[in-house]
C-alpha cells in the first residue's frame, strides 16, 4: 500500500536557529493517490511572539494561540499519524528542519522525522521539471490549473490541500483525488453512430471511439478484396 501524507506547517518566523517555533501543522492522508479524508490538524502555542512578517503571511496571532496545546502535547499523535508514510512537502527542508528542531527541544530521544518517514520535496521536483521558472505553490497551482482563489492567507491545512491537488496534477493526474468518483465507464452514442466510452477515474476522461456498423462492414469488404488476390489476411487469423 502506497501511503503518502501531504504536510505543511506555519511558524513564528523563518529560522528555528533564531528560536522560532511551529504554530500550525496540517496533514492530509493519501493512499494509492486517492484522498482518504483522514487529516491531522492542530494549532500550537509557541510560547514566544510571532514575527510581524510571518503574521502577515498566515494571519495567526499570539492571542489566538494562547490557549492552544504545546508541541509536547501533540507530538505523539503527530508521529502516530505520519509514521511509515512518505511525506510530500513543498520546500521540505523548511518544514522538516522545524519539526526536527521541535523534536530536539523535547529532549525525549525522538530522533529525526526522516527516521520514521521518507521525504518527497515537490519544490525540488518542480525545479527539475520547470527549470528557470517560478515554482512557488501559487505559481504551480496556476501552471497546473488548480484553483487557489480561496487562499487569501497561508494556512497549513489549506496549503496541504492545494499541494495535494497540485502534486497529483504535476505527477500526471492519472488517478482521481476523490475516492467516491464513479469508476464505471460511461458510454454514449454520437449522431454519426459511433459508440464512445469515457473511461472514468482519470483526470482527462479520454474517449475511446468505437467503429460504427457501417465502418466495420466496409472494413470486412476491404479484407474480402485483399483475400481474393490470394494474399494472407492477418486480421482473420
Amino acid at each position: 500500500m502506497t501511503r503518502q501524507i501531504i504536510l505543511d506547517t506555519e511558524t513564528t518566523g523563518i529560522d528555528p536557529r533564531d528560536g522560532h517555533r511551529i504554530i500550525e501543522i496540517g496533514c492530509i492522508e493519501m493512499v494509492k493517490r486517492r484522498l482518504t479524508n483522514r487529516t491531522f490538524h492542530v494549532y500550537i502555542n509557541p510560547q514566544r511572539d510571532i514575527d510581524a512578517g510571518a503574521q502577515k503571511v498566515h494571519g495567526l496571532s499570539n492571542d489566538f494561540l494562547a490557549d492552544k496545546p504545546l508541541f509536547a502535547d501533540v507530538v505523539d499523535d503527530f508521529i502516530h499519524f505520519v509514521d511509515g508514510a512518505e511525506l510530500v512537502i513543498h520546500n521540505a527542508p523548511f518544514d522538516v528542519g522545524f519539526l526536527n528542531h521541535e523534536f530536539r527541544l523535547l529532549n525525549r530521544g525522538l530522533g529525526r522525522l526522516e527516521d520514521c518517514c521518507t521525504i518527497l520535496d515537490t519544490l525540488a521536483m518542480a525545479r527539475k521539471m520547470h527549470p528557470g521558472q517560478r515554482n512557488s505553490l501559487d505559481a504551480l497551482c496556476k501552471r497546473y490549473g488548480v484553483d487557489n482563489s480561496g487562499r487569501n492567507l497561508h494556512g497549513a491545512l489549506i496549503d496541504a490541500d492545494l499541494l495535494a491537488s497540485m502534486y497529483i496534477a504535476m505527477t500526471s493526474g492519472q488517478d482521481s483525488l476523490f475516492g467516491n468518483v464513479e469508476n464505471k465507464p460511461k458510454e454514449v452514442t454520437t449522431e454519426a453512430g459511433h459508440d464512445v466510452v469515457f473511461e472514468k477515474g482519470t483526470s482527462h476522461n479520454l474517449p475511446i471511439i468505437k467503429a460504427s456498423s457501417e465502418e466495420l462492414a466496409a472494413h470486412e469488404d476491404k479484407l474480402d478484396a485483399i483475400q481474393a488476390t490470394g494474399a494472407e489476411v492477418l486480421w482473420r487469423q
